[in-house]
């Protein structure tokens, strides 16, 4: 229909009434004045006026804009009255159109036929991870704490037994003495303790024979007939002793049918004070003269003190305060400090000291831990706490109230490792030389006396150890000071107190001699360090707290997977989750063997996975989130236009039916007439 602007305002409401699209097509101008031609798309729209264009069931006619006077006023449809229903019975002759409904529609399921191509360009990819065997493992260690197998032996020799059934009892004297241990372990629930289902074989010698406890499972080590050549031997050292009863006892050790370690006491009765030895390896000998329960006593408290606890009261230290980096790595770092080299300089010949010294310790804990070993040489490191002279000591005092500000982190630049800024434990042992100021400088202990070794340590980060030099109460300062290296005896002097100090810090006293311990006569202590029976309870802690932290932190990865479902996971996650898992279960079975090292270090590999698989980049990136901000984008895009269209469709549609209704009506009727 073409209208003139004029006539557009009494048009207005008669097209928004009529039409259901409204086109523009041109601007023509007519007699000078500008014509607005309109398109009215209206299916119901029948006009009787032949100037005017329609669309009668989808057949269009045009016609040219009128020719009449430019000074005549219009008048509007509705003055002219040109406009009447064409349908006054609401029907109609010819077919509805079914463009529009096919072009709308092919709009539609052009939007429905796309989403699935929209969620696949927003799909997050994730690794199947074994959820079930993650919860199961958590399960296993949350339900009872892991505790290894342990093997113990009692060997009487020189005990003659009476009508009343002593020591010729060994059955009941093997059900005594396990119910000693139990007594004393009934508070030692703590995780890599020995597992409480242990027997105790028992065997007893003497010139009548030799009898060994048939109730018990575990084979005896002893071999009957050899007290005498024992004898003997008792009359050298006690290291000769040790390494006879190595000798004898450690060849059948590891030939068991489980594989598992096996402890042994041998009491020996003789008429002499009473004198208690442990040796280095996993076993320890008794002489005197003993009743039945003294023995008893004395043998399940070397058991369960020293053999399952490595020599301590309370038990092993907690495995939180290990020094074992996630990744099963320790850093031992060695740092030689010269606090003002205007007064001297010191070196050390540190490729020496670390063969003959470090490289045993390394071996031994292998297990435990994968070592490195650095070391570097500072100038300019003074400390920050202060010192006081003391005239009846003559020296300078530091006392332990000042022991949190010696270390002078702002001067002492230790963490020089590359794997200071990694998952690795970095152990720092440092060796202070203080300036001729302060020199001699020593440690007062709270108790008043001065420290033997004249270090310390700080848990979970090292030791330190102040080395005063010979010549340090002479005025040293000059010019150009001399350049020293430290002996030999001195720096052996210094890496003994740092082998204590490492062991402080694995939980075991400072020094494997247990100098002070009561009830016991000697301590044999080892080349590397630690002794068999020590690094046997760090094997069994170190398993059972790996274990647990694996646990721990695959049930972290697994929860916070589950609770992100637009989280990246990728194939690398889950090879590292599967290999952890297995690890795990290897280190259970060996565990439950009793093969302490191969558990440690199936153990070690399982929690070091973990820690990966948990830190792993692509978890850690912020790549990935959650659907409710998926949903944020895309909405204000998608949601007016695919609204607009649904609409247009449903209402198409109504049309259509309407229409289609219309035409059925006129076809019934044309047929009844």
């Amino acid at each position: 229909m073409d209208l003139l602007p004029s006539s557009l305002s009494p048009w207005s409401s008669f097209l928004l009434s009529r039409c259901s699209v409204i086109i523009v097509l041109m601007l023509p101008k007519v007699h000078g004045e500008p014509w607005l031609t309109l398109k009215c798309f209206a299916a119901d729209s029948i006009h009787k006026n032949p100037n005017r264009s329609s669309i009668n069931g989808g057949n269009r006619r045009t016609s040219q804009p009128p020719t009449t006077d430019p000074h005549q006023t219009p008048q509007t449809p509705f003055q002219s009255g040109v406009i009447a229903d064409p349908n006054p019975d609401n029907t109609r002759s010819s077919k509805p159109g079914i463009k529009r409904l096919i072009m709308i529609s092919t709009v539609l399921f052009s939007f429905i036929l796309g989403l699935p191509f929209l969620l696949k360009s927003i799909e997050i990819y994730r690794s199947p991870l074994p959820f079930r065997d993650i919860e199961l493992l958590g399960d296993r260690f949350e339900s009872s704490p892991r505790r290894l197998p342990c093997k113990f032996q009692a060997v009487f020799l020189g005990f003659e037994g009476g009508s009343s059934g002593g020591f010729s009892d060994v059955e009941k004297l093997g059900f005594v003495i396990l119910d000693e241990m139990r007594e004393l372990s009934r508070n030692n629930g703590k995780c890599g303790g020995c597992d409480l289902n242990y027997t105790v074989s028992v065997t007893a010698e003497s010139e009548a024979g030799c009898v060994t406890n048939q109730g018990s499972s575990m084979p005896s080590l002893w071999q009957c007939g050899s007290f005498s050549e024992l004898d003997d031997r008792l009359k050298e050292d006690d290291e000769s002793v040790d390494e006879w009863l190595d000798s004898m006892l450690g060849k059948y050790n590891g030939d068991l049918a489980d594989g598992g370690k096996m402890y042994t006491v041998v009491v020996m009765s003789r008429d002499e004070e009473a004198r208690i030895v442990v040796g280095k390896h996993r076993h320890a000998w008794i002489r005197g003269n003993f009743g039945e329960k003294d023995a008893v006593d004395k043998v399940a408290n070397i058991f369960v003190k020293y053999f399952m606890n490595g020599g301590k009261e309370d038990g092993l230290v907690k495995g939180e305060f290990m020094p074992v980096g996630a990744d099963g790595r320790i850093v031992l770092s060695f740092s030689l400090l010269n606090a003002d080299p205007q007064h001297w300089i010191y070196n050390w010949n540190f490729e020496r000291i670390e063969e003959v010294k470090l490289f045993p310790i390394i071996k031994v804990l292998a297990s435990v831990a994968n070592i490195s070993v650095e070391s570097q040489v500072l100038y300019h490191t003074p400390k920050s706490s202060f010192s006081y002279w003391d005239e009846k000591l003559s020296s300078f005092i530091f006392s332990t109230k000042d022991l949190p500000f010696f270390v002078n982190s702002n001067e002492w630049h230790l963490d020089t490792s590359i794997a200071a800024g990694g998952r690795s434990k970095v152990l720092q042992f440092v060796v202070y030389i203080p300036s001729a100021e302060e020199c001699p400088l020593l440690l007062q202990l709270p108790n008043g006396e001065i420290s033997s070794t004249n270090g310390f340590i700080s848990p979970m980060w090292g030791g330190v150890v102040v080395w005063n030099p010979s010549d340090c109460s002479k005025n040293s300062k000059n010019e150009h000071p001399i350049s020293h290296t430290l002996s030999s005896q001195d720096l052996q002097k210094v890496f003994e107190v740092f082998t204590g100090q490492l062991r402080q810090l694995f939980g075991l006293k400072s020094s494997n001699q247990y100098d002070w311990q009561p009830g016991i006569s000697r301590f044999l202590g080892s080349e590397s360090g630690f002794t068999e029976w020590e690094l046997d309870a760090l094997l069994r802690q170190h398993t059972c707290f790996n274990l647990i932290s694996c646990a721990s932190t695959l049930g972290s990865l697994s929860r916070l997977v589950q609770s992100l479902p637009r989280m990246i996971i990728m194939d690398e996650i889950g090879k590292q989750v599967m290999l952890s898992l297995q690890a795990a279960n290897l280190a259970e079975n060996n565990a439950s063997l009793g093969i302490y090292e191969a558990s440690t270090v199936s153990s070690r590999q399982a929690r070091a996975l973990a820690e990966d698989a948990f830190f792993h980049p692509s978890i850690m990136s912020i790549s990935y989130y959650s659907f409710e901000h998926c949903f944020a984008i895309y909405t204000p895009f998608f949601l007016p236009v695919l609204l607009h269209v649904v609409l247009a469709a449903v209402k198409e549609w109504k049309r259509y039916k309407k229409e289609q209704a219309k035409y059925l009506a006129g076809k019934s009727k044309a047929k009844a007439e």
